[in-house]
């Protein structure tokens, strides 16, 4: 079951868009799509929180209470990818928004387009923290067949109360690892994503090793770890949750991020952590996950003495 939006004063506004497909630049994938701006689930972190102050709403309380719904969404992808010039490279789903939040439920946006990527047998993948990517589980399955499929799962902890401050709209992680699972089971490349790791609160071994000893419970076909990173819109707002939930480590976070990034230094670190904790747990440590390009822009973890 999906929880409830986080506040009852959420606006949902119909919008038609004119591309569905957004060229990406500096990533670590060319082209994303987002069914919807905002997001319910309220994710203190969220680096999409900025991309609302494009359309003039803060990127706070707007970013969670004014969620845009891309109506026309599937029907200008599908004509973006029967163009002859249109070469079936992988599409990121969900970098500006969760395409599994509630209101998924009503409007079924994500799982139209989903249907045009399965007609053009266009490969995806997909991000989300959404249990509710079940019930799509035959379209996904269908599109693995046809082209690719990769779905990464958000987690960045397995305790239920810092999971209700740092990401309070979210479905528990527990429910996210059995929907991972059931995808797995159905030939859907699926897998974890503990991402991102938050530096003197997520970072420290146990919460690690937790994560990954209960992804490795449902079989995911990949695991991999990314750092927090803040830019400008995301940043403010985030140290302002950390001021007030953690006033102990904003110092500490005004060090560590003069910038948008954590210190490089510390990225293989982390790497070889997470790396000897998925041998622990029956994972391979060459899991079949994102590349490192893939995965940037990546810092990793540094935990805060």
């Amino acid at each position: 079951l999906e929880v409830a939006p986080m506040s009852s004063r959420v606006r949902y506004e119909e919008v038609e868009c004119r591309t569905a497909l957004n060229r990406v630049k500096g990533m670590g994938f060319r082209w994303s799509l987002n069914p919807y701006r905002g997001c319910v689930h309220g994710c203190h972190y969220c680096f999409a929180r900025r991309f609302h102050s494009y359309y003039d709403l803060d990127t706070s309380n707007d970013f969670t209470n004014v969620i845009f719904v891309k109506t026309n969404a599937h029907e200008v992808l599908a004509q973006e990818l029967s163009r002859r010039s249109w070469r079936r490279e992988v599409v990121t789903v969900g970098t500006a928004t969760d395409p599994y939040q509630p209101i998924e439920g009503k409007y079924r946006v994500t799982r139209r387009c989903l249907e045009a990527f399965v007609d053009w047998r266009s490969p995806i993948t997909l991000i989300t923290k959404g249990s509710m990517i079940i019930r799509d589980v035959d379209v996904l399955q269908e599109l693995a067949r046809r082209a690719e499929c990769t779905v990464c799962f958000s987690i960045t902890t397995m305790d239920l109360q810092l999971v209700r401050k740092l990401e309070p709209g979210t479905p528990p992680p527990h429910q996210r690892l059995r929907a991972m699972g059931r995808l797995v089971q159905a030939g859907v490349k699926a897998g974890v994503a503990l991402a991102p790791v938050v530096p003197g609160i997520t970072d420290d071994p146990a919460n690690l090793e937790e994560v990954v000893r209960s992804a490795a419970e449902h079989s995911p076909r990949f695991l991999w770890a990314n750092t927090l990173y803040l830019k400008p819109g995301t940043k403010e707002h985030f140290l302002s949750f950390i001021q007030k939930e953690y006033p102990g480590l904003e110092a500490d976070f005004q060090r560590l991020y003069p910038g948008s990034y954590a210190p490089k230094s510390v990225q293989s670190e982390l790497d070889r952590r997470i790396a000897d904790i998925k041998l622990a747990h029956g994972l391979s440590a060459s899991e079949d996950g994102p590349t490192d390009e893939d995965k940037k822009p990546r810092q990793l973890k540094l935990t805060l003495e």
